[in-house]
């Protein structure tokens, strides 16, 4: 009794659509059988078969019946069943067909029992997955696929974090107005998935942006609704340069923090930060002004400044990526932080956490008015007994309100600019007015210069009118002559 359609295997039935197809011209269109023979390289005998049994039995027909042989090793030997296997694996692809005429030409020159078409496309089928992969597609698309991974599951808040760098796919207008896409820098804790602290900036990745990242990630926010902070026992990143600085090295040794690093040229296991960087696309930016597709041109003129896109990935973090349910935990990524009476292991002082992350300027002379940066003063009675003598200072970017003073080593005092006080001033913010000014200022003397070259042009242009009619209407000249002449 014959088997049904439903009982071959997903193999068999591929072997008889495929069989289907080489003879489907002659069986619709009335091809001739010789002519699918030469371009098809399958016997005419063999054609005629899978004609006859299609018709007789359907598509079950095209399916080779169990041989006494079944089971048993094919007339094949081995070394031409490798040169099979290694066509078959070359890029680009060739066609079975193409391989068993290959196939057919060497099995005559060694004097070897002829294979089938069958035979190849059996041979070929049953090539591993994994040697295909690798094969066609590279090192790292077989490592993505098969090699086997250990799972690095955190059991505890702070255990883990993660830290990148990503463009972000936003068009903005930096300090001179023009259009430029920012970097994120994030770090998300691997067991809750809250985020711990981020930088947002203009500037290419660098070991600075992660230390400023890392020094908002470690200490008390001064937003009541953002919990997350404390050393983490371990940090881990990609192999950039900017996480294998010798500076991020020292950083984690003052601070007994575990630097570990994912394998050269493959994030594989840094899954959960890569589809943290997915969902700012998919949910936060896709709604903003300025989002552009990757690889996609820019088509108008940006809007947003970089603080304008800070403050509303400040909120989105804080009130609604913190604060909804993860798909992968089923839990709100703070409330999952929190768990267990969980208390952070955090710096002795913030001046320790200062001295390490925050961004430090070439030295610095006291003045008798203070210390001056940017152009701005910043003043201290610390400060007094200090005057003439040179210190470092320290400060965030994002903040320059406040700066950090540090004396051979030591931290010295907080300086404040009693001009910026009470407010929340960036660097950006101050270079930016500063650059407001000096470029007002140009364009007032551009505007001059044009004034006065247009009057200086329009007056020469005069004065050469009037030369020329002197000399296209020459007076008549007569000689003076005296009186008694």
């Amino acid at each position: 009794m014959s088997k049904k359609i439903t009982e071959f295997s997903e193999d068999e039935l591929k072997l008889a659509y495929d069989r289907l197809s080489i003879i489907k011209p002659y069986l619709e269109d009335g091809v001739k059988i010789i002519k699918i023979s030469e371009i098809s390289k399958v016997s005419t005998r063999t054609l005629y078969r899978w004609v006859s049994n299609y018709k007789k039995d359907g598509l079950s027909g095209l399916i080779d019946k169990n041989r006494s042989d079944k089971g048993k090793r094919r007339m094949i030997n081995d070394k031409l069943k490798d040169f099979v296997e290694g066509l078959a694996l070359q890029n680009p692809p060739l066609s079975i067909a193409a391989i068993h005429r290959k196939v057919i030409l060497i099995a005559k020159e060694n004097k070897w029992p002829e294979p089938t078409y069958c035979l190849i496309y059996n041979i070929i089928k049953k090539i591993k997955p994994a040697l295909k992969t690798l094969a066609k597609e590279g090192t790292k698309a077989y490592q993505n696929k098969y090699d086997l991974l250990y799972p690095r599951k955190s059991t505890h808040s702070n255990e883990i974090w993660q830290a990148d760098h990503s463009l972000m796919d936003i068009w903005l207008l930096n300090e001179k107005n023009k259009p430029q896409r920012p970097w994120l820098t994030i770090i998300i804790d691997d067991y809750s998935r809250a985020i711990a602290g981020y930088y947002l900036t203009f500037q290419s990745p660098s070991a600075q942006n992660t230390s400023l990242a890392l020094h908002q990630a470690i200490w008390h926010k001064k937003d009541l609704n953002w919990h997350i902070c404390g050393i983490p026992d371990k940090f881990y990143t990609d192999h950039g340069s900017d996480f294998t600085s010798i500076h991020l090295e020292q950083i984690s040794m003052d601070i007994k923090m575990v630097l570990s690093f994912s394998l050269v040229g493959q994030p594989r296991g840094r899954g959960i930060i890569e589809r943290f960087f997915s969902t700012i696309n998919q949910v936060f930016l896709c709604e903003l002004p300025g989002y552009t597709i990757k690889g996609a041109h820019l088509k108008k003129t940006p809007t947003m400044s970089i603080e304008d896109l800070d403050t509303l990935l400040r909120e989105f973090l804080i009130c609604k990526y913190n604060m909804s349910v993860h798909s992968e935990t089923n839990e709100i990524p703070q409330e999952r932080w929190e768990k267990g009476y969980f208390i952070p292991r955090l710096p002795e002082t913030l001046d320790q956490l200062d001295l390490l992350l925050l961004t430090e300027s070439r030295p610095r002379k006291v003045h008798q008015d203070g210390i001056h940066f940017q152009n701005i003063k910043y003043i201290e009675p610390t400060l007094a007994a200090y005057v003439g003598e040179s210190v470092v200072i320290r400060y965030d970017p994002r903040d320059i309100v406040e700066i950090k003073v540090f004396h051979e080593g030591k931290f010295l005092c907080r300086a404040i600019s009693y001009e910026l006080a009470g407010q929340s001033v960036s660097l950006k913010d101050v270079i930016r007015a500063r650059n407001k000014v000096r470029n007002d200022l140009k364009k007032e003397l551009s505007d001059k210069n044009n004034i006065v070259n247009e009057l200086l042009k329009s007056s020469s242009d005069k004065n050469t009118e009037e030369g020329q009619k002197d000399v296209n209407n020459p007076k008549k000249r007569t000689l003076k002559g005296y009186f008694y002449e």
